[in-house]
């Protein structure tokens, strides 16, 4: 294991780092997750694309280094994270999913949270946690459902449209995307809504 590692934190050219990536992540170890998430900031977004996979693998293992592990400064590595985790859909992610969601510069990275929380595993929590934890979600594709941005936008529509499948808060949904097929200026966007609108039985 130590020698792929290396290979990875060795590889002089771009394609080197993809084939050492890959090599990595066909190993399967947890021990390779603080490496796979240094990969991020490589700017190399072939082998960044592999660590994902590779990441999204192995699991709710990976789920606590990646949220301690997030980068602040380098938003295209603090991206492919919140991808990752939003694919884990490890619902233990929601406070950064929320943060990065509302707060962060990068639309690409909110984006990819905005999607995430849709989609988050909620059999995983408890009832009373869950229900909580439901609504928070909801509450913040809400909000971000009237961001100055249109693709913000559209991410929340994407997110609303998986969180539809919840029954307690189908109903909040449903009364949120006539509105906005109504009312957003952004022709994306509408379509967006009236393909959620239509896939969640309406």
């Amino acid at each position: 294991m130590d020698e792929l590692i290396r290979a990875v934190t060795l590889a002089e050219t771009p394609a080197q780092m993809v084939i050492a990536v890959q090599n990595l992540v066909a190993a399967k170890d947890a021990a390779a997750i603080p490496t796979l998430i240094a990969v991020f900031g490589y700017n190399n977004p072939g082998a960044a694309a592999v660590a994902v996979a590779g990441l999204t693998e192995l699991g709710d293992i990976a789920v606590p280094q990646l949220l301690e592990q997030i980068d602040d400064y380098n938003y295209g590595a603090r991206a492919y994270s919140i991808r990752t985790l939003a694919a884990i859909a490890d619902p233990r992610a929601i406070d950064v999913l929320i943060t990065v969601a509302t707060t962060d510069f990068a639309p690409s990275v909110r984006r990819a949270a905005a999607k995430g929380l849709g989609n988050l595993h909620w059999h995983k929590l408890d009832v009373p946690e869950s229900q909580t934890a439901i609504n928070r979600a909801l509450d913040t594709l809400l909000l971000i459902s009237q961001d100055t941005d249109w693709s913000i936008r559209y991410a929340a529509v994407v997110g609303l449209q998986a969180l539809a499948k919840i029954a307690d808060v189908r109903q909040s949904i449903l009364t949120k995307l006539p509105e906005m097929l109504a009312n957003d200026d952004e022709k994306a966007v509408r379509a967006r809504v009236q393909l959620a609108y239509t896939n969640c039985g309406f």
